[in-house]
C-alpha cells in the first residue's frame, strides 16, 4: 500500500473525533452504570431502567431528528459552519459538566438528553466540513483516520474516569465526587481537542445567503428532501443507512445497560468496552487503508453483514465470556461501518450542500438509534425478558443490508449515465 501521509488541515479535523469520542464513551459505559445506581436507589426494576435509559436515547434522536436538517440547512450558508459548530458544542459540554450534580434519575435523564443533543448536533457540522477539508479520493481513508484516533484517544480520559469511579474510595473520593470529576475530564478533554479545528477550518463550499436567509434556508431544506426523493442512488442509501447504523447505535447506547440488566458485573463490562476502544483503533485504520485496493462499498457491506452476525450471537448472550467476545468482535467493526458510511454518502452528494444534506443524514446516522432503543425497551418490558428485545436489532441490519445492495446498484447506473452525459 503507498505511504499515507495527512495534511495539517485533515489532521485538525481529526482532533474533534478524538474530542468527542469521549463523550462518546463515557454515555455507553460507566453512564448507564450510574444511571443504574440511581434507579435502584428509588426501587426501579432491571427491566424498566433498561426501557427508560433505551426511552432517552430515543427522545435524543427525535429532536436531533428535526434540528439537524436545520441546523445543517444554515451551515451552509457563507461562514455559518464554524458558528454553529461552536453553539452545538458549548450546549454539549456544559450538559456535560452538569450530570454530576443532578439529584435523582429523572433530572439526570433530562440534562442526558440535552447533553446528548448538542454532541449529536455538532457532529451534523463536523461530518458536513469532510467536503471542506480534503479531497474527494481521500475521503473514505481520512474518515477512517478520524474514528480511529477517536477511539484510541478517548482511551485517556476513560481510563482516567474509571480509576476514579473503581479506586477513588481508596483514597477518600465517594462515587458521586468521583462520578462528577469524570463528566469534568470528560468535557476538558473535549473542549481541548475541539480547539485545533475551531481555529484552522475555514468553510470553502458554501450556497449565496439571500436577502430572506432564514426563510431561503427553510425553501432550500423543501428542495433538498425532494432532490433526494429524485435521486434513488441517494435515497435508498439513507434508507439502507437508517436501518443498519440504527442498529450499530443501538448496540453502542445499549450494550452496559444490556450487560447490567443481564446482572453481569458493572468492572468486566466497562473493560471489555476498553477492549473494544483498543480493537477498534488499528481496524479501522486498516480497513481503511483497503479501500485502495477493494471498493469501499465492498467493504461495508461486509462490516453490514459482521454486525449481523454479532446481533444474533447477542441474543443468547449470559456469560461474562461471551461479552467480552462481542467486544472485540464489535471492535473490529466498528470503526469501519461508521467512517465508509460517512465517507460514501459525502462522495455522493453535492459538496456546496453538505450541512443540509447531512443534516438529513443525521436523522439516520449519529445518536440515530430511537427505533433500534425504543423498540428494543418496549418488546423487553412486554416480554419481561431483555434478549428478546434483541431480535429487533438482527431485524434491522438483515432489512438494512438489503436496501444497501440495491443502493449499490442504483449508484452504479447513476455513474455510468453520468459518464455517458
Amino acid at each position: 500500500m503507498k505511504k499515507f501521509t495527512l495534511s495539517k488541515l485533515e489532521k485538525h479535523w481529526i482532533s474533534y473525533d478524538v474530542g468527542n469520542s469521549a463523550f462518546t464513551l463515557l454515555i455507553t459505559t460507566i453512564m448507564p452504570i450510574y444511571f443504574s445506581g440511581l434507579a435502584q436507589k428509588e426501587g426501579m426494576s432491571a427491566v424498566d431502567y433498561l426501557a427508560y435509559w433505551g426511552y432517552a436515547a430515543s427522545v435524543t434522536t427525535l429532536i436531533v431528528a428535526f434540528l439537524g436538517p436545520i441546523l445543517g440547512t444554515f451551515s451552509d450558508l457563507p461562514q455559518m459552519r464554524k458558528k454553529i459548530f461552536i453553539g452545538t458544542l458549548v450546549v454539549g459540554v456544559i450538559g456535560c459538566l452538569s450530570l454530576g450534580i443532578m439529584p435523582d434519575w429523572f433530572m439526570f435523564l433530562v440534562v442526558f438528553v440535552i447533553a446528548k443533543v448538542g454532541y449529536s448536533a455538532s457532529l451534523v457540522v463536523y461530518d458536513s466540513m469532510l467536503s471542506d477539508i480534503t479531497k474527494n479520493e481521500r475521503m473514505d481513508i481520512v474518515s477512517s483516520y478520524g474514528y480511529a484516533y477517536g477511539y484510541i484517544g478517548s482511551c485517556v480520559p476513560f481510563v482516567i474516569s474509571l480509576l476514579l469511579v473503581l479506586g477513588g474510595s481508596k483514597v477518600g473520593i465517594s462515587t458521586g465526587l468521583a462520578m462528577n470529576l469524570a463528566f469534568w475530564v470528560t468535557a476538558l478533554w473535549w473542549v481541548g481537542f475541539s480547539l485545533p479545528l475551531i481555529k484552522n477550518y475555514q468553510q470553502i463550499y458554501f450556497v449565496k445567503s439571500k436577502a430572506q436567509p432564514v426563510k431561503d434556508s427553510f425553501v432550500r431544506l423543501g428542495h433538498t428532501f425532494r432532490d433526494i426523493a429524485k435521486n434513488k442512488h441517494v435515497f435508498v442509501f439513507l434508507l439502507a443507512f437508517f436501518f443498519y447504523i440504527d442498529g450499530v447505535y443501538t448496540i453502542i447506547a445499549m450494550s452496559v445497560a444490556y450487560g447490567q440488566a443481564l446482572g453481569l458485573s458493572s468492572t468486566g463490562l466497562l473493560l471489555a468496552l476498553l477492549v473494544t476502544q483498543i480493537v477498534a483503533f488499528p481496524s479501522a485504520l486498516l480497513l481503511g487503508r483497503l479501500t485502495h485496493k477493494f471498493k469501499a462499498s465492498r467493504i461495508l457491506g461486509i462490516t453490514i453483514l459482521a454486525y449481523l452476525g454479532i446481533a444474533i450471537f447477542a441474543v443468547q448472550l449470559n456469560h461474562q465470556w461471551e461479552f467480552w467476545f462481542l467486544a472485540v468482535m464489535v471492535g473490529l467493526f466498528q470503526g469501519t461501518i461508521q467512517a465508509l458510511s460517512r465517507s460514501y454518502y459525502a462522495k455522493i452528494i453535492p459538496p456546496e450542500k453538505s450541512g443540509e444534506y447531512f443534516g438529513i443524514y443525521d436523522i439516520c446516522g449519529k445518536g440515530a438509534s430511537f427505533l433500534g432503543t425504543a423498540l428494543m425497551g418496549f418488546v423487553g418490558q412486554m416480554t419481561g425478558n431483555v434478549s428478546l428485545g434483541v431480535i429487533v436489532i438482527v431485524v434491522m441490519f438483515v432489512i438494512g443490508f438489503i436496501f444497501f445492495r440495491k443502493a449499490i446498484q442504483l449508484n452504479e447506473h447513476y455513474e455510468e449515465n453520468e459518464r455517458k452525459v
